[in-house]
């Protein structure tokens, strides 16, 4: 590995023009693919085999007029008139008539003929049906339903609702403010704008290529529109560490006499290999999210992990490539003086702290362990559900249609249940409708049960549950379990009776994947075990570092169910409605940190290693490695959690969530989990801490990460260089 490494950032370096050429093409290639033939973002979610969208698929073909997305907008009447007011019902009337013609509508059915007004008269729900499903509206569609909200006057307040405009969140302010965080962290490590500026240039330039090749793909697969955020948010953030890390290696070479084109080769040889494998862990963490079976969650995943391939790829032969052009401007000034080589990098705060640890062990150990377990102690109380109009941004069309439906009709009312009632026979069909009617309205947390359309033939007929709670509360969810209990039963032969709606589809899906966490866990950790083993040929340091992942993931979990659901401190970060976690938050943030838990992992422990290795004794070893690599961790912790921290503030909420929960948990793995508890159990464990069989050393392949077969090799002026 290192071998191979080595050559190719000595190729990189010493054709340079032609590397930056080639990676130059491939951008400008992927840029205008992407703009011209790139599809559009999805905002749905959905599993196929669930009853729920098993009764979905089944309506496009038996009742298609209800097959596509419905939208629900919200009418209010001014102070002291009612909907019945003269001029009040003419502006429901040109509502309804406007919503009727938008393009991809079915229809748009007025609140006089559902009969959907308020006990009082002043609100009312114009029930608004589309051809298609949401994910598959044009995006002029969505933008002229989103629209409709111009139509309000003094006569009518006019808001439309649902969940139906999709395309990826817009970026913000705040996000580009955690790359200029990230940027003074980088001119701060460096001394040097040069560096600084290359360093964000190189990770620029995986990011682009990466969000490139994200939405040429939409034009043949479904990516969720959360999925160009997570890429862009996680591959700036492994992009900045993968080229600080490498520079940071050459740099001190640098300054202790290198010749520069063989530091590079070095420097990517040895710390190329740290970020190979650190890269390999965060893609096997990522793209194993195709093992939960949910599409959206699966493009999700993979996109995000192409993203950090790009970023490896970029790291181990653009890098060199520039660090070819600027040359000793990598260093300060001061180091670029002639006779500044050979200088000693100074002993700072990294060797003290180490040497701290490594002599407070034992209590470190255990007030480690003892506050990790407390600050996880929320995580009992979590809750999923998928995000609804009551987790939209204040003041949002979504969420204000659905603060007025809830005011008005009950929280109920913007999540209805939908029970689909199929037999061969249009009398059997009936009967059975019947029974279901009488069998849901002896239900609690029923507020409302209302037959629907049909198809032409008779054989298939809906059914309308309104529930008493909101469609993210645990008791809807509770209701659309207790619904299927006692309606499966009354079907025989051929008749099927199934319950749908966005609200069923969300607790399908928190279902899912609350089954498949435990086969994801098994798997991921499982193979970076095996893929961590390789490469430092221990059995501990692995288990070591996958229990550690354990800690960060407990403390971050319930931190985050702190924050966003129990609404400890909440306002800080603009959430005024605190409320279930989105269903998919657990299993992302668990295959994101697993990956960047590890980065930090082979960041450090590769450098223990080298040591140890080179004849230190264990815990020497684990006082250099940390000592050397805790300034560059350090900043690259500081460089993540800014990159993550900005999109703490977005106004979307799963962004939001997202944002903050990686921030916390890279806090919380660096400086607490790797920085600290690590060098203290190394120590604990001593030499033990690298025993590894015999005879499994013999069946494991050699990938040499310590970059031992580099030990001592040529320069071009025939000079013999040593690694430390």
């Amino acid at each position: 590995m290192a071998n191979l490494l080595y050559r190719l950032g000595r190729f990189s370096y010493q054709r340079r023009r032609l590397v930056t050429a080639i990676w130059v093409f491939v951008l400008v290639l992927l840029g205008v693919g992407s703009l011209t033939l790139g599809g559009k973002t999805a905002n749905t979610f959905s599993i196929p085999g669930t009853e729920s969208q098993r009764a979905l698929d089944a309506l496009k073909t038996e009742l298609p007029a209800a097959s596509g997305a419905s939208a629900t907008i919200v009418v209010k009447a001014p102070a002291g008139q009612t909907l019945t007011t003269p001029a009040v019902k003419a502006a429901v009337g040109a509502a309804v008539a406007k919503a009727n013609q938008l393009p991809e509508v079915v229809g748009a059915v007025d609140p006089f003929t559902s009969k959907a007004i308020s006990p009082d008269g002043t609100t009312g729900l114009i029930n608004v049906q589309f051809t298609k499903p949401a994910d598959e509206l044009a995006k002029t569609t969505t933008t002229a339903y989103d629209e409709l909200d111009a139509l309000s006057s003094g006569d009518l307040q006019v808001v439309p609702g649902g969940q139906i405009v999709g395309g990826a969140p817009p970026l913000g302010i705040t996000e580009v403010i955690g790359v200029v965080i990230a940027a003074v962290v980088l001119v701060i490590t460096f001394g040097s704008l040069v560096a600084a500026g290359m360093t964000l240039l190189t990770a620029l330039a995986g990011v682009l290529a990466g969000m490139a090749g994200l939405f040429l793909v939409t034009a043949v697969v479904d990516v969720s529109s959360t999925a160009p955020i997570l890429a862009l948010m996680l591959g700036l953030a492994v992009g900045i560490d993968y080229s600080l890390f490498i520079s940071s290696r050459h740099r001190s070479q640098l300054a202790e006499g290198m010749d520069e084109e063989e530091s590079v080769a070095r420097a990517t040889a040895t710390a190329g290999s740290a970020v190979l494998f650190a890269g390999a862990t965060v893609v096997i963490a990522l793209a194993g999210l195709s093992l939960v079976g949910v599409p959206f969650l699966t493009a999700m995943g993979l996109a995000a992990a192409a993203t950090v391939l790009t970023a490896v790829l970029v790291a181990v032969t653009l890098l060199p490539a520039l660090l070819g052009f600027i040359g000793p401007r990598v260093l300060p000034r001061k180091l670029r003086k002639p006779g500044a080589a050979a200088v000693k990098t100074a002993r700072g705060f990294g060797f003290r702290w180490a040497r701290l640890v490594t002599r407070l062990r034992v209590p470190i150990v255990a007030v480690g362990i003892i506050g990790l377990g407390v600050l996880a102690i929320p995580t009992q109380d979590m809750r999923l559900a998928l995000p609804d109009g009551a987790s939209a941004a204040a003041g949002t069309n979504q969420r204000v249609a659905y603060d007025l439906a809830a005011a008005a009709f009950g929280p109920g009312s913007n999540g209805p249940l939908v029970v689909v009632v199929r037999s061969d026979d249009p009398a059997k069909t009936g009967a059975l409708v019947e029974q279901v009617l009488a069998k849901t309205k002896g239900l609690k947390d029923v507020a409302a049960v209302q037959p629907g359309p049909a198809s032409a033939n008779g054989t298939t007929r809906l059914v309308t549950v309104i529930p008493t709670g909101g469609p993210a509360s645990e008791q809807t969810a509770e209701l659309v379990k207790d619904l299927r209990n006692v309606i499966h039963p009354l079907a025989s032969g051929d008749e099927t009776i199934s319950v749908t709606g966005n609200t069923a589809v969300g607790v399908d899906v928190s279902n899912k994947l609350t089954a498949a966490l435990p086969l994801y866990l098994i798997v991921v950790i499982g193979l970076s075990f095996l893929l961590l083993l390789l490469a430092f040929r221990s059995i501990l340091v692995p288990l070591k570092a996958t229990l550690g992942f354990l800690l960060t993931i407990g403390a971050t979990f319930g931190i985050t169910v702190a924050v966003f659901q129990k609404g400890w401190g909440a306002s800080l970060l603009g959430v005024d409605s605190p409320g279930p976690l989105v269903s998919f938050l657990p299993i992302i943030m668990m295959g994101i940190l697993f990956g960047l838990a590890m980065d930090y992992e082979v960041f450090i422990v590769s450098r223990v290693r080298e040591e140890f290795v080179h004849g230190r004794a264990a815990t020497e070893a684990t006082i250099e490695g940390v000592g050397h690599g805790a300034r560059v961790v350090t900043a690259a912790a500081l460089i993540m959690a800014a990159v993550f921290a900005g999109f703490m503030f977005a106004p979307d909420p799963v962004i939001k969530t997202v944002g903050f929960g990686l921030t916390i948990g890279v806090l919380i793995d660096a400086f607490v989990v790797r920085m600290t508890l690590v060098p203290a159990v190394l120590t604990l464990l001593g030499n033990r801490a690298w025993f590894f069989p015999q005879w499994l050393d013999r069946i494991t392949p050699k990938v040499d990460i310590e970059g031992d077969s580099l030990h001592v090799r040529e320069t071009p002026d025939k000079q013999l260089v040593t690694v430390d």
